[in-house]
Order: C-alpha cells, then structure tokens, then sequence
C-alpha cells in the first residue's frame, strides 16, 4: 500500500511539473525570462577540443520542422518549438541549406532574431545544388551536389545571410563521398572560410541513411574533422561504432552528432503493430518488418525505464555513455518530445549491467532472425584501417 502511495506520488509529481514548465513557457511568450524553466530541467553541456562553447548534450535538428517529412509545420509552429527547446537549455540547432531549399536556416534567424543569437549554436551543412536543382526533388531523393571551391564558398555566403548572423559555429561538408574526402582543393577553402571567421568549427554528416563506413573512417583518418554527423542508435549500432573506434584508434579530435537516436522513433516505445505513417512520411522507407521485429526488441529493454527515465530518455543515455558523443538529435515534432528529450541528460546514467545486459541481447540479435542489412555507400574500410579495426 505504501509502495503504491509512493509511487501515486511521483506520477502525481511529475505531472504537476510538466504543467509548471508548460506554464513558464507561456510566460516566456509574453516577453518574461524563461531561466526559471532552466532550474527544473537542467540541460548538460559539452565542448570541442580547444572551445569554451557549450553544447548541449541534446539538439534539435531541423529536418523534421523545414522538410515535410515528418509532418507540415508553419513556420509558427517551428518557431514554437524551437523556442521552447531553447528555453529547456538546447541550444544546439542543426540545419541544412538544403533542407527546405533554404527554409531551416531562415527559421533559425526567425526564431534567434538580433541579439538572441548568443543564446544559441548554429550547425549547417553545405553541398547540395539546391538552388539549381531545389524543384526537381521528388520525396527524400538526392538531388545533384556541388563541392566546387566556389559553389562551397557561395553555398556559405548564401547560408550566412539566411541565418542572419555573420558566423557559422558548426559548418558540415553535407554527405561527402570518397571524391570529397580526397579533394584537396575542398579541404583547403573550408579552411580559407574559417580563416576568414566564416564558421568556428568544420565537419562532415554521412548520409544519406545508413551506411558510408568507408567514407566516414576515411575522412576521420585523413582528414581529422572536428565533427562527423552520422545515423546511431542502440538498435542500429554498426557501422557507427566502428566510425568511433576510428576516431579513437587514430587519434582524430573528432567528435559525433548523433542523428536517428531513437531508430526512427521506435526507440521511443509507442509503436504498435497497427501503426501507419503519413504517406510522405519518412519512416515509410522502413520495410513492415523493421516495424514488427523493432516492437519485440523494445519490449525486451522494458527494463531500461523506470520512474526516473522514460525509454527514449534511455535511449539518449546509452549514446551520451561515449564521451566521444558531442550531441544527440532526436527527431522532434511535439512539445511532449522536447520535455522528454531535454530531460534526458539529467535521467540516471545506464549502469555497467545495464550497457552489458544490452549488449548481450544486441549480440544476439535479441534472439529473433536476423535481417539482412541495407547500407549505403561504401562498407568496407580502407586498407590504413582494416587490419586495426578487424
């Protein structure tokens, strides 16, 4: 009975706290001070080697607001949520020119006008010939990429005046192949822009979806970004690990932007065998039995959650247990998810049982028949590697 009054109270609590915060953020609306939300879901930060600027341990990337696939938002809504994610202490905001043909940098000076930049930092990413080819996108294809000297160069100019600000904190060659990763040429006017006060830190995201192994430990071994953006997740750990390792083994400065933390959602615990997505929803590139085998996975880590710490919240931790994890990016679309996720980093950290009773179900593949996998780009890694990371 007293477990049950315990338990009753902590439900009844959190509750209560949810409404408060949700009550500060409408004050924050009104033009008040939204610092008072800080104290009771305090965000954790980390740096890159040789800065001071806090990073907070989870972002909040723009894809899901600017893109379409995810859902139609107005640019109000996105605001609305980007603004309150800065209010819950996120103030990593990861945008692409690209994504929206220019809208999620638009939506990042529109809702961090003037000074209130300061409160945040601003990644972006560059490659795509939108501006050429931004009308011949059909859904979540490619469309061509220029990483000519000048076209990155424009590319950046162009992205500095749609943020409104004249600095990039984090910039990424957006989905480089093995051509990018040997081209001098590209590599020396990414260094020209950041001599020249462009952007503070430089870096690459692989994608798109998942694979590029080869590109990825290739360019972390030659040419030591600062930051690689790239799909990690517990139930998706390859060929990401391998893509830490790397960095590791080699001694690269790099650190990682984890994107699809939570596998598409399913990490998130609300699927059910009779979930459909939207017809342009992203998660559609998923086949059914990604679905149905990711609902056994997810109630076999049922043990991960607990009054402390929801599944997602988990799911986060697991990613920020390697100190080489500068920031996760879930994918966000509702102010019940910015809550959660934010909280994540003050949720109870996993314990070693926890990281090795995951581990064996992972191994196992959590004793349901393994599907084959679908990886992009190359896998195999190169020669400087293979022997080290076999």
């Amino acid at each position: 009975m007293v477990g049950g009054e315990a338990k009753e109270t902590r439900k009844n609590g959190k509750q209560t706290l949810f409404q408060l915060e949700k009550a500060l953020f409408q004050l924050t609306k009104l033009g008040l001070s939204g610092s008072l939300m800080l104290r009771f879901r305090p965000m954790k930060y980390r740096t890159l080697p040789g800065s001071e600027q806090k990073i907070s341990e989870v972002g909040f990337g723009l894809w899901t607001v600017s893109t379409g696939w995810w859902g139609n938002f107005t640019d109000e809504e996105a605001v609305r949520l980007m603004r309150l994610a800065a209010d819950l202490g996120i103030t990593l905001f990861d945008a692409a020119d690209t994504y929206g043909n220019g809208r999620s940098e638009e939506l990042i000076a529109r809702a961090f006008p003037g000074s209130e930049r300061s409160r945040i930092v601003i990644a972006t990413k560059v490659g795509y010939d939108f501006v050429h080819h931004g009308e011949e996108r059909r859904g979540q294809r490619e469309i061509p990429q220029d990483f000519s000297p000048e076209a990155v160069r424009i590319a950046v100019e162009n992205a500095l005046h749609r943020l409104q600000t004249d600095h990039i904190d984090i910039l990424q060659l957006h989905n480089i192949r093995e051509e990018q990763v040997a081209d001098d040429a590209l590599w020396e006017v990414m260094e020209d822009l950041r001599a020249e006060g462009k952007f503070r830190h430089g870096g690459i995201a692989l994608g798109p979806a998942i694979g590029w192994l080869g590109e990825g430990a290739a360019a972390i071994s030659r040419r030591k970004p600062e930051v690689v953006q790239h799909i990690y997740n517990l139930l998706e750990q390859y060929p990401g690990a391998p893509l830490h390792k790397t960095a590791e083994i080699t001694g690269a400065p790099t650190k990682f932007l984890i994107r699809v933390p939570h596998s598409s959602g399913m990490l998130e615990g609300k699927y059910t065998a009779d979930t459909v997505f939207p017809p342009n929803d992203h998660r559609n590139h998923r086949p059914r039995s990604w679905l149905l085998n990711g609902i056994r996975k997810v109630e076999q880590l049922r043990f991960l959650e607990s009054e402390q710490r929801t599944l997602a919240q988990a799911a986060i931790q697991w990613l920020l247990h390697d100190p080489r994890t500068l920031s996760v990016l879930p994918n966000i679309y509702g102010e019940e998810q910015i809550h959660d996720f934010a909280a994540a980093p003050d949720t109870p950290s996993l314990t070693e049982d926890e990281m090795q009773k995951i581990a064996l179900l992972v191994a196992s593949d959590f004793g349901l028949e393994p599907e084959p996998a679908k990886y992009k780009g190359t896998m195999e890694l190169p020669a400087e590697l293979s022997a080290v990371l076999a």
